[in-house]
């Protein structure tokens, strides 16, 4: 997280303190960024985006979900072997504390618009977000996500392309192999796969379709590389098509980066990837 950023926390109905950053615009902020990390990860893996998304004038609240990163690490009494795992109340009760982090925006930013951005895992807690509150948020952007639905979602090996004896596991996140290395490293993340650190009820949780009449017309910006293994370009344009067609949203765009994987924001194109989110930014919410 760049250094501008201000750490902040709030305690959800389950008394987890949640750890989040505040990144304000550079200049008169025209709107905000609500980001929402992946599984096992934490925001301070988004500082060049965050950075870029200040700097084009919005600003961005990011958290460590519950169970991850600082707010896993406190909640779990330092116990690094936790990380990941979501604690009491589960996926309802970290759904609740994202929407309770929209609600802290809204209150702090009266009048801005504001665009709901999730990677992977947090792709599906916007999506379900959205479904809940439509009318809380004025833009829907998700990364590396795929339609919530049974064979259209990946529940095995993410890795499996790149199997050989010299893999280290993390050749799906990027391309680029520093990446895997440096998530690795990294003390505040985790690579146990998903379904270990939730349990099969939690994870059965994160299946769902798009809601039918949504009635509320925001724009809707996918982005996912050719070669993610989680859903790829193949779930994501049929999720582009659920939004179209039963949530009745009109301005839906689909972003294929080619030889891109999973982490499009820490893809070799990254610089790419930015600017088309900026270019898609810029045609809807005007510089103040």
């Amino acid at each position: 997280m760049p250094e501008l950023a201000e750490e902040r926390t709030y305690t959800d109905a389950h008394g987890i303190r949640i750890v989040y950053d505040v990144r304000p615009a550079d200049g008169t902020p025209r709107g905000v960024v609500q980001l929402l990390h992946g599984v096992g990860e934490h925001a301070g893996r988004y500082g060049a985006l965050i950075a870029a998304l200040a700097g084009a004038g919005f600003t961005v609240y990011a958290d460590d979900h519950r169970g991850h990163g600082r707010t896993g690490l406190a909640q779990h009494g330092g116990d690094r072997t936790r990380l990941g795992r979501l604690g009491k109340g589960g996926m309802p009760a970290t759904l609740a504390a994202c929407r309770q982090l929209t609600d802290i925006i809204r209150d702090e930013n009266p009048g801005l618009p504001l665009i709901l951005l999730g990677h992977s895992w947090g792709s599906f807690l916007a999506q379900m977000l959205v479904n809940d509150r439509p009318e809380a948020y004025d833009a829907l952007v998700l990364s590396g996500s795929a339609l919530r639905w049974p064979g259209t979602l990946n529940s095995g090996d993410l890795n499996a392309p790149w199997k050989d004896r010299e893999a280290s596991g993390t050749e799906w996140l990027s391309s680029d192999l520093t990446v895997g290395a440096a998530f690795l490293a990294d003390p505040l993340t985790t690579s146990e796969p998903l379904l270990k650190l939730f349990g099969v009820l939690d994870a059965a949780r994160l299946f769902g379709r798009p809601r039918r009449d949504l009635g509320h017309d925001l724009p809707v910006l996918l982005m996912v590389g050719q070669d993610d293994t989680v859903g790829g370009p193949r779930s994501v344009h049929k999720l582009a098509d659920a939004y179209r067609t039963r949530s009745g949203l009109t301005d839906v765009t689909t972003l294929v980066y080619p030889g891109a994987r999973h982490e499009i924001f820490n893809e070799t194109m990254q610089a790419d990837v930015r600017a088309d989110l900026l270019a898609w930014l810029d045609a809807r919410f005007a510089r103040r």
